[in-house]
């Protein structure tokens, strides 16, 4: 398989070393814009850059018919349009605020939880994330990705950067050092707490997951997930 790689910083140099151990072939690398031609007749896009040019990345390989891989946050206000666009262009977009498995295991079991403590109006539930300092948006789309998994499975109706307060799930956003991602969520009574924790060592984890999703896309139609994937 020929992979192109959009955006070519740390996330991008580990995804290039995961493609070719799998035996795929990287044919570009690219820090500018990806046009037809600097793509190289890629079978699929894998877009690791940066929020302020995200959409116009994915809007171009798109259109070219490339399905697209991506794992950019921060820029979630244009994803319909993004899938808009990848079904009139008869090609396929998956977009991931984290691909590593723990991670999407870790999505399953946060919603089971979250059913489960609806029930409990004793509990208030409350997020944390915490990531390096070079990270650009706040919270992170795995945090939001959680927030939105107990939202669906509860009476909190949006979350916001902060304390939970009323319908409003709080996410604490913290930057610290050179942390790759730790997120919590807690469930805390006047007795007690439950908290489930998802903590990543390095970035491998989300470099193969983003590959294997790559693998798995090609030839396929539409507007796809990780658990379409992993089949959770």
């Amino acid at each position: 398989m020929k992979i192109a790689l959009v955006g070519y910083g740390k996330m991008g140099k580990i995804i290039d070393g995961v493609s070719q151990s799998r035996g795929h072939e990287v044919v570009a690398r690219l820090r500018e814009t990806p046009t037809i031609e600097n793509l190289n007749d890629a079978d699929v896009v894998i877009e690791f850059s940066n929020p302020e040019v995200a959409f116009q990345n994915i809007k171009t390989c798109l259109e070219n018919k490339i399905p697209v891989i991506c794992g950019t946050t921060g820029w979630l206000d244009k994803k319909p349009e993004i899938e808009r666009i990848a079904l009139e262009n008869n090609t396929a977009f998956l977009y991931g605020s984290n691909f590593s498995l723990g991670v999407n295991l870790f999505f399953a079991l946060n919603e089971n939880l979250a059913k489960i403590m609806n029930k409990f109006s004793e509990y208030n539930c409350q997020l944390e994330e915490i990531h390096h300092i070079h990270k650009l948006d706040a919270p992170s789309g795995t945090a939001i990705s959680l927030a939105e998994g107990i939202i669906h499975n509860s009476n909190f109706e949006a979350w916001k950067l902060d304390e939970t307060k009323e319908k409003e799930l709080g996410i604490f956003a913290i930057r610290e050092n050179e942390v790759p991602g730790t997120h919590s969520v807690f469930y805390r009574s006047e007795v007690d707490e439950i908290e489930i924790k998802h903590t990543a060592y390095n970035r491998n984890g989300f470099a193969l997951g983003a590959v294997i999703a790559a693998e798995w896309i090609v030839d396929k139609k539409g507007v796809f997930a990780m658990k379409d994937v992993l089949g959770l």
